[in-house]
């Protein structure tokens, strides 16, 4: 059972004040931005990861949450002189709840120009469907039996 912690941001900000973040040091980024919407029988996740290993791109199910991570790397070039150094790097991790009806053993992923895109399609037995309605014909005699 996952947990949620509603200071782990404000312990993370804590430790980013206390520790002085220096240039060129490996800093933990605050979040990934998506968007999540419907489009007919499927939710579309959109998340951006610029800049990211494609290979350390995870995407995973368990429990019904689904959970997104990645990694961006910084140079390990000891040479490397810093002038400035303003983007994130560390591991990026995002968890969703899915709800009741999804059909989670075809869930796609595709990550293209820095933009992960996830395709979470709807169970068939959870999509609307129209039930027809059968009409009786005409109204049947009961007879008994003579024993």
């Amino acid at each position: 059972m996952l947990g949620f912690d509603p200071f782990s941001e404000v312990d993370a900000l804590a430790r980013g004040l206390l520790t002085g973040q220096q240039s060129g040091t490996l800093r933990t980024p605050r979040f990934m931005p998506m968007d999540l919407y419907k489009v007919e029988d499927h939710y579309l996740l959109t998340a951006d990861l610029p800049g990211v290993d494609p290979g350390s791109i995870d995407v995973s199910v368990d429990n019904g949450v689904l959970t997104l991570s990645a990694q961006r790397s910084l140079t390990s070039d000891d040479s490397v002189k810093w002038l400035a150094s303003e983007r994130f790097a560390g591991t990026y991790r995002r968890q969703v709840t899915l709800g009741e009806g999804i059909d989670t053993a075809a869930i796609s992923a595709q990550y293209n120009n820095g933009v992960l895109t996830v395709s979470i399609p709807i169970a068939e037995k959870a999509k609307p469907r129209k039930i027809a309605v059968e009409h009786a014909s005409e109204p049947q005699a009961i007879t008994a039996a003579a024993e």
